[in-house]
């Protein structure tokens, strides 16, 4: 799901690059959050948010059609920073999430824009402070949090960060031109707003299911690498409540994230059964490797000890959720949240000369 130029600010990871110290920012932020059925989570964000003591920021959040409490969690929320918004289903041609976040750029009036998952929350009321202060730089114009991840099926989620840590040649991602070696992480990133609407880049992607990976090999190719913090101090995301949903989650997106074409899944799968199931078994030192790189990513990403311990369960859970993804892809039975999730919809890169059309704000 990521691949991003690491940098190290205050977290326990020490995969991450040093960095100056974390200062004031001044820039008026716009914080825009996309919410279907997460009535919940919004009783868990919207109080961080409200907490914090940075000067001048505003919350904008797009109800993407919810059949929950979201809407009504909203409006009992009485603070004139948050602007809530309300819309149906998406244009056909658009993917939930990336509607959402485009409609709530069009409201936005910050010097900067952070974009939030509803289950994210904010741990101590300077984060915003630190956050902006963290992606301001000479150099820099988009960022991506790396947060503390929690909640349920910790042996699955684990896999996340574990593949963003181990993916990538890091040395070449800030030095080289080539877009693939560069993303973002959805569930929290920023970007100077003079640059999003240069590029508008939920417009460019607006088909793509994997929206995050998307937009950042666009602004890469548009000059604009983005780079990664480590704000795990900053921002927690409670991405789970229990396994069943975590399973159905990483579903819809395993199957995109192996090429989402058979020829590149089972290419990229044979990849992976040689590597977390017959090496293993053949060879003990490359079993102890497999341990020492999850042992690695697991505390840089702060998981608790029993999920390195388990390494192998989590290996093998892995294998068997990218093999139910490419099948339920396959049959065209990938629902999230009530919706279909097609296959047929773009997952990475925009072509170079992406149509940027994009409906006209709504409410």
């Amino acid at each position: 799901m990521l691949g991003i130029a690491p940098r190290r600010v205050d977290g326990p990871a020490s995969l991450f690059l040093p960095t100056a110290p974390s200062h004031d920012a001044r820039a008026s932020l716009s914080i825009c959050i996309p919410a279907r059925n997460e009535a919940e989570n919004l009783k868990r964000l919207l109080p961080t948010l409200r907490a914090q003591d940075y000067p001048t920021f505003e919350i904008i959040v797009w109800d993407d059609g919810s059949d929950d409490d979201t809407w009504k969690v909203l409006n009992t929320v009485d603070d004139p920073r948050l602007t809530p918004l309300q819309g149906a289903d998406p244009p056909p041609d658009w993917v939930g999430k990336v509607h959402a976040l485009y409609q709530c750029t069009r409201r936005a009036s910050g010097d900067c824009y952070l974009f939030l998952d509803a289950d994210a929350e904010l741990l101590r009321p300077d984060a915003l402070r630190h956050l902006v202060a963290r992606h301001t730089g000479p150099s820099t114009s988009v960022s991506s949090g790396f947060p503390h991840l929690t909640g349920a099926a910790l042996l699955l989620v684990s896999l996340v960060p574990h593949a963003l840590l181990r993916s990538l040649p890091w040395a070449l991602v800030a030095r080289t031109q080539a877009p693939s070696l560069s993303a973002l992480n959805g569930q929290c990133w920023l970007i100077d707003s003079g640059v999003y609407h240069t590029h508008e880049p939920h417009a460019t992607v607006k088909d793509a299911v994997l929206e995050d990976v998307a937009i950042g090999h666009y602004l890469k190719r548009q000059g604009h690498a983005p780079t990664l913090l480590d704000v795990q101090d900053l921002v927690a995301v409670h991405m789970y409540d229990a396994f069943g949903t975590a399973w159905r989650g990483f579903r819809k997106n395993a199957y995109l994230l192996l090429g989402g074409t058979v020829p590149r899944f089972l290419l990229m799968y044979s990849g992976f059964v040689l590597t977390w199931l017959v090496a293993p078994l053949l060879s003990l030192w490359f079993l102890v490797s497999l341990y020492g790189l999850k042992l690695v990513t697991d505390r840089a990403s702060g998981m608790p000890v029993y999920v390195t311990l388990f390494a192998p369960i989590s290996y093998l859970l892995g294998l068997a959720l990218q093999l139910d993804s490419a099948i339920h892809h396959w049959i065209g039975q990938v629902t999230w949240k009530g919706r279909s999730v097609p296959s047929s919809a773009r997952t990475v890169s925009p072509p170079e000369n992406a149509d940027t059309d994009a409906p006209r704000p709504e409410g």
